[in-house]
């Protein structure tokens, strides 16, 4: 149970340019269910977190994202202008919150090693600083995601003060930005290239082995 209302916009609107070809929000991992896309792996893992609402953010390929999320209680949002940059999908996703919450989490689709404590995690530190924190996540020296800050600063980053995605935000906004360090890197590892992708199923698929031994065993 988070400590505070938070809701979540997903991002899952780009087109894995860095993916020669493919397309890494509809890309197959490993499950306990056998395997599911990306983007519904990252999604069902944000929804167990407990969050007030989550809006998917959708673009190229919009329609296969819409689909292979449908069942799930989301909330979509499509943006006819994602190839302008990251930005313009975190305002969309903005815009489409309807829900009353204290924080909001900017999270990427293709994060599948963040479980359900990992977002619970975000909000507990959060329900601890000042009101008008942005909240980042590290792992050793590397920056990670989703960023945290507050419901109240929703109208900052509309207009543009506030880039909860840019690497500028430290030094943009120094007295308000903390920098938590962790001890896992789940924060900081994403999918931008096949050779990431190829690691993340090895990895999932690796964690998922003493649980098909407990399960052969019973």
């Amino acid at each position: 149970m988070s400590p505070i209302p938070f809701s979540v916009v997903l991002l899952a609107a780009g087109s894995s340019s860095r993916m020669e070809g493919e397309f890494k929000q509809l890309l197959p991992v490993p499950t306990a269910n056998g395997t599911e896309p990306v983007v519904r792996v990252t999604a069902r893992a944000i929804l167990a977190a407990g969050p007030a609402e989550v809006v998917v953010v959708t673009g190229h390929r919009g329609r296969e994202v819409t689909g292979v999320l449908a069942d799930l209680p989301l909330t979509f949002c499509a943006n006819p202008r994602y190839m302008e940059g990251q930005m313009k999908s975190v305002v969309a996703g903005l815009t489409a919150l309807r829900t009353s919450c204290t924080a909001v989490m900017i999270c990427l689709a293709d994060m599948v090693l963040l479980r359900p404590e990992d977002y619970r995690a975000l909000a507990n530190v959060f329900a601890q600083l000042p009101r008008d924190a942005i909240l980042i996540p590290y792992h050793g020296n590397d920056r990670g995601n989703p960023v945290t800050f507050a419901a109240s600063r929703v109208p900052e980053v509309l207009s543009g003060a506030v880039n909860p995605g840019c690497r500028k935000l430290i030094a943009d906004h120094p007295q308000d930005v903390v920098c938590r360090k962790f001890d896992h890197d789940r924060y900081t590892t994403d999918m931008d290239t096949l050779d990431a992708y190829a690691r993340i199923w090895a990895r999932l698929a690796k964690d998922l082995r003493p649980l098909a031994e407990e399960s052969r065993v019973r």
